[in-house]
This record gives structure tokens, sequence and C-alpha cells, in this order.
């Protein structure tokens, strides 16, 4: 015969419960995306502060107000974050969406009409200009391995920086062929599904992605954890995994040897380049797809037309 639950014990089985549902509601959103609604809700939170308005809940007409406040200084997408971040707080907080109105609907499309909405993005880092950077670099410091291996395995396998630097030891895989490469979770994956890679054998010793990797691995001593790590200036070795910002680093210092901007550079450019480069060497959209992973392809078509601007190109055919 069963007893009977006491109503305190429920109560506190009902409130472990309701934590952990929270925690699970949490992780619906990548950590990333969570930072950014923090701080585009900060920015709206503490502009209504500052003018004694209410931000949860917001009227619409405040957010119209913010919104033509904040036009013209923060950059369109920007300000579309804000939005999102907006509504994203108004429904925890069990009200309607304040932005989801008339008012601020025609306020939003005039701000895009008046300010644009193009995406000014790093530039892309060609195939061309990374072998320029790479060539005749015979260094055995250890940061210069890392750099070669980090650029040449990014560039091929079209890797976002949060891709290449949660990237384990054990997440790549010699073959006779190249590296298997397992991607475990990346922007367009939050469910961690997964997915695998295939980075093949390059057709110039200082470019080869397998070459470079396996000099670092031996010389770093790499065979688990963190694949890519810091090193610091007097070239010793440290234990955690390198960060976004390392990343870049390297690729600003590789635009740099190939007498480039840097400033113009960042580790986004490793995966546009590499579209850039594919698109203008006229592989099929197909192909670039399965490497880069694209679920969006207007997004990877804009980096297509970028790299076929003057192929087949009309203008070159009228006999100038």
């Amino acid at each position: 015969m069963s007893l009977p639950v006491p109503a305190v014990d429920q109560a506190v089985e009902l409130a472990r419960l309701a934590d952990r549902a929270g925690e699970y509601a949490a992780a619906s959103h990548a950590a990333s995306t969570r930072s950014s609604y923090g701080t585009a809700w900060a920015d709206f939170a503490g502009w209504c502060a500052a003018r004694g308005i209410s931000a949860l809940p917001a009227v619409p007409e405040v957010v119209a107000l913010y919104l033509s406040d904040r036009a013209g200084t923060l950059a369109v997408s920007t300000l579309a974050r804000r939005l999102v971040a907006i509504g994203h707080a108004h429904a925890g907080g069990g009200q309607p969406d304040p932005a989801d109105s008339q008012a601020v609907r025609a306020v939003w499309r005039g701000i895009r009409r008046t300010h644009g909405v193009a995406v000014e993005g790093k530039t892309p880092l060609l195939v061309g200009q990374l072998r320029a950077a790479l060539a005749g670099l015979d260094d055995d410091r250890l940061h210069v391995r890392r750099d070669r291996a980090l650029l040449l395995i990014g560039f091929a396998g079209a890797m976002r920086r949060s891709e290449l630097v949660a990237l384990d030891a054990g997440d790549i895989e010699r073959t006779d062929d190249g590296l298997v490469v397992t991607i475990r979770r990346s922007k367009t994956d939050q469910e961690g599904r997964g997915r695998k890679l295939g980075i093949p054998h390059g057709t110039h010793p200082d470019t080869n992605p397998v070459r470079a990797w396996q000099a670092w691995t031996d010389a770093a001593g790499v065979s688990d954890g963190p694949l890519f790590r810091p090193v610091t200036r007097h070239g010793h070795l440290q234990p955690t995994r390198l960060s976004d910002r390392g990343v870049a680093l390297a690729v600003k210092r590789a635009a740099e040897r190939a007498g480039l901007d840097p400033t113009r550079y960042s580790g986004h450019s490793l995966r546009a380049g590499f579209v850039t480069s594919a698109a203008a060497a006229h592989v099929e959209e197909r192909l670039i797809q399965l490497q880069t992973g694209h679920r969006s392809l207007p997004t990877l078509r804009g980096y297509i037309r970028d790299g076929r601007l003057f192929h087949d190109n009309a203008a070159a055919l009228v006999g100038l």
C-alpha cells in the first residue's frame, strides 16, 4: 500500500522541476544569442530609464521613438537585433510584443528604406592571397605552425571561427585521402547532430592542410583535448582552447604578410574566401554547399555572385 506524498514534498518536487524547465528553456538559445539579447535589451532598458519610461511592458510608441533615436547611429542589422530582443523580453515576461504593431512596423520600414539594409562583411581572404601569405614561411616556432594549420583547415573546411576553436584533437581523423573532420555543433546545428567534412591534400606543399595539421600536432604533442591552443610569446603551449579573437588575429597576420590591409580581414574571411574562390573556379553550387554546410542558399549565393563578377561578364564581351 503506497503512502500519500506530503504536500510539502510535492511543492519541493514541483519547484525542482520548474528550475529544470527554466534551465532547458534558457538552453533553447545558443550562449552567443543569449548574450546578444542581453546587450540589446540593456541598451533599450537604459534608454527608457534615462527618460523615466517603462521598458517592460513598453508601449509601441516608445519602441518607435527608440528606433528613431538610434537610427543612423546604429546599423540597421543592429537595430533589427534590438527589435528581436525587445520582443523576446516581453514574451518572457508574458507581455505582448510592442514591435508587433502598425506604428512600429511603419517606422521600421522607413528606417530600412532611408538607411539601407546592406550587410558590410569582412573581406574574403582568397586562395591566391592565402598562398602568398604562407609561401616560404619556413618557421618552426610553435605559434607559426599552429597558425598555418588553423588557416588551412579553416579555409579548406569553410569553417566558422566558432567551429574552428571548438575542434578537439579527436575530431580529426587522417585517411589516405586527407582529413575527416567532425563538426560536433555549429551555428546552424544547435542541437548537436554533427556533420563530417573532408579536407583533401593540397597541391602545393606550403598550403597542404594535411601536412600543416601533422606538423602542428607533432610539434605541440596535441593528442586529445582542444586542437588549437594559445601559445605564449615565450613559445609555451597553453592547455586552454584558442579564442575567437585568436583566430581573427591569425587571419590578420596572414593578410599583412600578403601585403593586404589587416583591418579589412577577420576570422570569417576564411569561410568567405573559400566560397568566393570556389565560385571563381566554377565549382558547382551544390558542392560548395556540401563543404560549407550552408542551409540558406541566398546567403551562400551572395558569396558566389561576388566570386563570379568577372566570369561571363557582358562588359568584357562588347569590345571595349
